[in-house]
């Protein structure tokens, strides 16, 4: 059997292409392109100035830029956490490692809304550790700190299952030769281990942050609602919805739209650039 003809068998594992295709093109067109058209077919009745007047009002502004700005921060500490989880995880054996294992997809498994409240009643005023900060004048709920722990706390899964695949099949003879040259172990680590890892942290810290900037039910409750101060754009939404603003909601949700696109189309074109500066 020639060469060609081995590969050709390899490339038809799964039978009929134009099959195959056609029921992926429909289901992402069903679970994914129609229901994000339907959102141009509802903005279809307002005009573009009062889409431009929803989307650029003071009050929703503000949101875009507690949303982002908590986003962000979340996404960064749970790249730097994700990767020590990670690292744990996978390069050490130590007793309930299979629980920690599973407490790492909790936040996936459990309702967001209550997440949201757990999360308040325990960084309230009066709560455990909301209580200790109290004390010294530090107040977590009903303010962007608390808005950030609660995204770190959905987001974290997102950076540590992206990265412990690559961890795992990550081969330790490398480390073991940079050792036996004289490396220290941050250089090990940094010369090494983070450019493999680098392409799957990109794509977790896409992810967390793509997921907090849309996060709605953990983040309400601990958010406490303070316009121009801790209202993120998801809760405005919920608002304008119950004012009957359809066309309002419906423009403010096209905003997040793109900027969940950009963000993870952005992720992807700098995780390329990384992929082929690490092969090169």
């Amino acid at each position: 059997m020639t060469r060609f003809s081995l590969k050709r068998k390899k490339n038809k594992v799964i039978p009929g292409f134009g099959l195959s295709m056609g029921i992926t093109i429909s289901m992402l067109s069903l679970i994914v392109m129609i229901p994000l058209l339907s959102i141009l077919l509802a903005l279809s009745g307002t005009s573009f100035n009062q889409i431009i007047a929803s989307v650029t009002d003071s009050q929703v502004v503000a949101t875009y830029k507690v949303s982002l700005i908590c986003s962000l921060i979340a996404a960064i500490v749970n790249c730097v956490f994700g990767v020590i989880l990670a690292w744990i995880l996978t390069r050490y054996q130590f007793p309930c490692r299979r629980i920690l294992d599973g407490f790492i997809e909790l936040p996936f498994a459990l309702p967001t809304a209550v997440a949201g409240i757990a999360l308040t009643t325990i960084y309230s005023d009066t709560g455990w550790i909301g209580g200790l900060f109290n004390k010294i004048g530090v107040e977590i709920s009903y303010t962007t700190v608390g808005i950030t722990i609660a995204l770190i706390f959905i987001g974290i899964p997102f950076v540590v299952r992206s990265i412990q695949p690559v961890l795992e099949k990550l081969d330790s003879q490398y480390e073991e030769a940079a050792m036996m040259l004289g490396a220290s172990r941050s250089k090990i680590f940094f010369k090494v281990v983070f450019p493999e890892i680098l392409p799957a942290l990109l794509t977790g810290f896409g992810l967390a942050f793509a997921r907090g900037i849309g996060e709605y039910g953990s983040v309400v409750f601990i958010a406490g609602n303070i316009p121009y101060k801790t209202q993120i754009t998801p809760l405005i939404i919920m608002s304008k919805l119950e004012q009957f603003d359809y066309g309002g909601a419906t423009a403010i949700a096209l905003v997040m739209i793109i900027f969940s696109f950009v963000i993870l189309f952005s992720i992807n074109i700098l995780q390329s650039k990384v992929n082929k500066a690490a092969k090169g």
